[in-house]
């Protein structure tokens, strides 16, 4: 049986940085990281993005040159797959049998789509954005396509309906909510982007609940809302979340859930065994402590960075890093720090009409995040009211004449 010092399940950011942070960090054991897909670790957000739209290449996604892995002596096991865990041994298990022993094991394996649940989620011509496989076969059947139903209005379904819309698609979002975003952001944002997209030619259906797929030959034909109304696709994209992918460790004894637990230095209920990324329950103070995943490029980043820190025998602070994402969708860029989660009140700073504004969120009056729409500066200057958890009166915050950097010394 083969043995590493470090196995990292899992090809995505997270586990890509995790062997990067290792190596960076003069770590010289032996490190195999396993990936489910062919492609070496590669950059995801991309894929609902630049690469759809074509302006990106698949080898600029690459989060370091193939050289990079076998030059720093990193085992890439490709299309790879681990069904089962023994702690006991410190082994797991392939989906071809084979088995492999580990000194440390970091769990990195994100999550998979969300089906529809209802009939026709499986036929051919139905679609979601996790991988470059995902989105290649959504390139070579756009030719002949002629409608495209996006199914979900969170960040991937509406920057996948800005980019096919940009391609020349006529594209109908189907929200079963009251607004777009409504688990990320609130409701100003939301009404901002409904309005964006019904401007490009969207037609986006809030309240619009999914029946079923109907499909002729094996390949969908149209979507029927729950009202009887059939909607004509030749393309469904699904867009509703992800499953993390931690089954074999919930079922080697793991505590967890949805995702599974992990302490502020990435480790979980199991001796040696590290979760990192997407698939991390971890708690989160800009989340008021709230047990969360986070599914984002700057989460995947730092826990890696602190696994790795704890493997090499350092003495990482704890978790503790202030969230951000961003969103691309026609000529708008969306920034966003800090968690919106249980906010109570939502500022807007400035004017969504001239598509230059934020949306500050406060917790118990404290400001918790923003949401920056073509307001860099705003962005930048707004992370350390984050930070500081700063309270500062909302009609201050409103007041464009004010830069947010200077908000401290009005601080309640």
């Amino acid at each position: 049986m083969q043995r590493y010092d470090v196995v990292i399940v899992g090809g995505g950011h997270a586990g890509g940085q995790a062997a990067i942070a290792l190596r960076q960090g003069g770590y010289a054991g032996s490190i195999a990281l396993l990936s489910a897909e062919p492609e070496a670790p590669y950059e995801r957000p991309p894929l609902s993005k630049d690469y759809l739209a074509g302006d990106k290449t698949f080898d600029r996604l690459l989060l370091r040159a193939e050289a990079f892995w076998s030059e720093r002596e990193i085992a890439l096991l490709l299309e790879r797959t681990v069904v089962a865990v023994d702690p006991e041994a410190h082994t797991v298990t392939l989906a071809d049998g084979e088995a492999l022993a580990y000194g440390k094991l970091v769990w990195a394996a994100g999550g998979t789509p969300r089906r529809l649940p209802c009939a026709g989620h499986d036929l051919q011509g139905v679609h979601t954005v996790r991988t470059r496989a995902d989105v290649d076969r959504m390139i070579a059947e756009l030719p002949d396509v002629e409608r495209v139903v996006v199914i979900g209005g969170g960040y991937i379904g509406l920057e996948a309906a800005a980019v096919l819309t940009k391609l020349g698609k006529p594209v109908v979002l189907l929200e079963a909510l009251d607004r777009v975003l409504a688990r990320v952001a609130g409701e100003p944002l939301s009404r901002f982007y409904e309005a964006e997209h019904r401007a490009h030619g969207v037609d986006l259906r809030l309240g619009a609940r999914v029946d079923c797929l109907e499909g002729e030959g094996g390949r969908v034909t149209g979507v029927r809302l729950a009202g009887g109304e059939v909607v004509a696709a030749q393309m469904v994209i699904v867009g509703i979340g992800i499953e993390p992918s931690v089954a074999p460790l919930l079922a080697a004894g793991a505590e967890g859930g949805n995702g599974v637990a992990v302490d502020g230095l990435c480790r979980t209920s199991l001796a040696d065994v590290f979760a990192i990324g997407d698939c991390a329950l971890h708690a989160n103070r800009y989340a008021d402590g709230a047990a969360i995943r986070l599914e984002s490029v700057q989460n995947a980043n730092d826990q890696a960075s602190v696994a790795a820190a704890q493997i090499r025998g350092a003495s990482p602070a704890p978790y503790d890093a202030v969230p951000w994402f961003w969103s691309n969708q026609y000529d708008l860029k969306l920034q966003t720090v800090g968690l919106s989660i249980g906010h109570d009140e939502a500022v807007v700073r400035g004017d969504p009409g001239a598509r230059s504004f934020s949306v500050i969120y406060l917790r118990q009056g404290r400001v918790a995040a923003l949401d920056c729409v073509n307001a860099v500066k705003d962005y930048v200057q707004g992370r350390k009211l984050v930070v500081d958890g700063a309270r500062i009166a909302p009609a201050d915050l409103a007041d464009t004449a004010i830069p947010l950097k200077e908000m401290g010394a009005l601080a309640l």
